[in-house]
């Protein structure tokens, strides 16, 4: 091949190589891109947990007042016998003012009917209907807030949670403490107090959804001496065989609240005003460690919320200095704002 022949190709070349090694610096050719915000984390949902007691059950009633009073409202509800009565007047609308005002107009012979054939055992209708009523005769699915109440199978001894139903029926099956009240016959079983199995339903609480579980614990601890009466005597019977097994639920709970009620007697129904002035004072003394926890808990939910919504990492293709041999032949990655290959 003849000089001039052999130049013609490299001539040819020569500007390509030259595009190839020079000229200036190009990032990758991006391409307009929405990057949607990340949105905000959902806030904790709050439960309460509202144990037994009989009329220290009150004490519950003052415990949400105060939560309420701090920016603090509950939005799931779980309660044993005394807290199962509560629990379903809160879940049913009610505010603390309005519970109040009916636990100081209720009348012990509204929930009372004594059947003496039975052996002077309290029936539960009375209460049952009570509940009914004020809670508007509505089922348990069709109060504002869900509820929970937990009672105990007694030809088993498993917990049983009525999160369906009839409300009247799910609290007095909650509170038919064994030896005063009648056992409540659903379907083919028989219920007696919750108490015996779940003296403070965390547990129950967390089925419904809770993320966060304040339990109000008003159960009684033996004193040392012996009750003077036999609803004492059952009470308290019913406390110690709760205890230990309280103990490991309560564990379970954020934040345990404690009213001082245990002077209080189970049929001291004249103490009301006492009890939720307890529930007050207990639930101010929990106040700062309940906000610092779910602070905390809101601190945790964000930070991962933040890490499952956050944008990937820019791809390095869409970091590099693309060459102009690689623009010229097609080869050039086109990336969008947040850094990420864009199929063509």
């Amino acid at each position: 091949m003849r000089p001039a022949a052999r130049l013609i190709p490299a001539l040819l070349l020569a500007p390509l190589l030259l595009v190839a090694c020079g000229g200036d610096n190009v990032r990758p050719t991006p391409v307009a891109a929405v990057v949607s915000p990340i949105p905000a984390a959902p806030k904790p949902k709050v439960g309460i947990a509202l144990g037994g007691g009989a009329a220290k059950g009150f004490a519950h009633i003052g415990v949400i007042k105060m939560l309420e009073a701090n920016g603090i409202e509950p939005q799931i509800v779980s309660g044993t016998s005394a807290g199962s009565v509560v629990g379903a007047l809160y879940a049913s609308g009610m505010d603390p003012f309005q519970m109040q005002k009916q636990a100081f107009a209720l009348d012990e012979a509204k929930i009372r009917d004594v059947r003496l054939f039975s052996g002077g055992l309290v029936q539960g209708q009375k209460l049952q209907d009570y509940v009914n009523d004020l809670v508007g005769k509505r089922t348990i699915q069709q109060l504002k807030k869900p509820f929970a109440a937990v009672s105990t199978q007694l030809e088993n001894g498993e917990r049983t949670v009525f999160v369906r139903g009839n409300t009247g029926q799910a609290v007095r099956a909650s509170s038919s403490i064994p030896g005063v009240f009648e056992p409540v016959v659903i379907g083919k079983a028989s219920y007696v107090d919750g108490g015996v199995v779940s003296p403070v339903p965390v547990d129950a609480a967390r089925q419904l959804g809770a993320d966060f579980v304040i339990a109000v614990d008003i159960s009684t601890k033996a004193p040392g001496t012996k009750p003077g009466s036999m609803l004492g005597i059952v009470n308290q019977s019913i406390g110690i065989m709760g205890q230990r097994l309280g103990e490991q639920e309560l564990a379970r709970a954020d934040v345990v609240i404690r009213p001082k009620v245990n002077d209080i007697g189970p049929a001291d129904f004249e103490q009301k005003n006492n009890a939720i002035l307890e529930g007050e004072r207990a639930a101010l003394a929990a106040m700062p460690q309940i906000k610092a926890r779910l602070a905390e808990l809101q601190r945790t939910r964000t930070a991962a919320h933040a890490a499952r919504h956050a944008p990937p990492k820019p791809d390095p293709r869409c970091l590099e200095e693309p060459s102009r041999l690689g623009k010229l032949f097609g080869r050039d990655v086109k990336c969008d704002a947040a850094g990420q290959p864009v199929k063509q």
